[in-house]
């Protein structure tokens, strides 16, 4: 078992090079570069920049500015070597945890991700949380009362809810009921112009009232895929001998479902926790546009109209490094769940 967790640890290095690699060929070769961004603020005073430059060709972008200007815009931004040495450097810099500064921002990448880092971090852990428990407990009790009125109507419910698209119903909710007269929801932010003044208490009501709506866009996607899993999963455990077994040796129900075959049910559920550790950089670009959420998805899609590619780059990187230790994880608890398991 040892062995195998130290193999798989192993092979996070050559996989995450072969991530990042992709990547950083991928966002250089793209069009637009920082430099036309900075070429376009210059003469334009940034009335072109953003997506404005997107749609000028490589050197048309350059007319009007001197060779010195374009040369030493390279210089500074080291856009003056190879592509490949480029990535040698940044390759270099990231095994020091230096992810070079944002050319948007001005500062440290890690730092513009750090301070987004507590927003994405809320909604990630709540919408991870309220999702699992609630899901693993629906699908529960609709396994138990498969067929029923509960189960029905609830299984309508839940799939009219999977039909709606987020963005739909964030702007549904934002109209309705955020915009509704005397309405105790707000329409966006996460917290209120006074919220420094307030007590604490009030405080921990403000954050509420502005969490509730996005998250709930947040989860409608992954809602019903979860409770439909775990109910199969149950429905399938439940039919099992050793289940039926267990039942006419005398054990109550409580004990058989809840004890006995709960345990086993939950073993596809943690398959898809291959992202648990994606909840520190949880973001929706969508959802945070629409919510005035200023947090890792609109920070990723800001960084790519104005091709900052420390930023992008930065973002991948700890996505990569989360998505797969995260993986990592899930082998642990497929231990955790099922003991029998043996990756030996």
């Amino acid at each position: 078992m040892g062995l195998y967790f130290l193999r798989r640890l192993l092979l996070i290095l050559p996989t995450l090079f072969g991530i990042t690699l992709v990547c950083f060929v991928i966002i250089n070769l793209a069009p637009g570069s920082p430099i036309q961004q900075k070429l376009a603020e210059m003469r334009f005073g940034g009335a072109m920049g953003g997506a404005g430059m997107s749609g000028l060709g490589g050197e048309r972008g350059d007319q009007g500015v001197t060779e010195e200007v374009i040369a030493a815009l390279k210089r500074q931004y080291g856009f003056d070597k190879p592509l490949l040495v480029r990535y040698g450097i940044w390759l270099k810099n990231i095994a020091t945890l230096n992810f070079g500064d944002s050319f948007v921002y001005e500062e440290p990448v890690i730092d513009v991700i750090l301070a987004r880092l507590p927003i994405s971090l809320q909604f990630g852990l709540t919408s991870l949380i309220l999702t699992y428990v609630v899901c693993v407990t629906l699908g529960v009790i609709k396994a138990l009362q498969d067929g029923s009125a509960f189960d029905v109507s609830s299984t309508v419910v839940l799939f009219v809810l999977y039909s709606v698209p987020p963005l739909m119903l964030g702007i549904l909710l934002i109209v309705f009921v955020a915009g509704a007269e005397n309405s105790w929801f707000p329409t966006g932010g996460i917290v209120s112009d006074n919220y420094d003044d307030l007590p604490f208490w009030s405080q921990v009501a403000d954050r509420i009232r502005h969490f509730i709506l996005p998250l709930c866009c947040y989860m409608i996607g992954s809602f019903t895929f979860l409770t439909m899993l775990m109910k199969n999963s149950m429905l399938d455990v439940i039919k099992l001998d050793y289940v039926l077994t267990a039942k006419a040796k005398g054990l109550t129900e409580k004990v058989v479902y809840m004890k006995h075959a709960l345990r086993n049910a939950l073993i596809p559920i943690v398959t898809g926790m291959s992202g648990i550790l994606s909840i520190f950089l949880a973001g929706s670009m969508i959802i945070e546009r629409l919510f005035q959420i200023n947090g890792m998805g609109l920070l990723g899609y800001n960084a790519a109209l104005a091709r900052d590619y420390n930023v992008l780059m930065g973002l991948i990187f700890i996505s990569s490094v989360l998505f797969l230790v995260g993986r990592l994880l899930v082998d642990v608890l497929y231990v955790c769940v099922d003991p029998r398991i043996d990756f030996s």
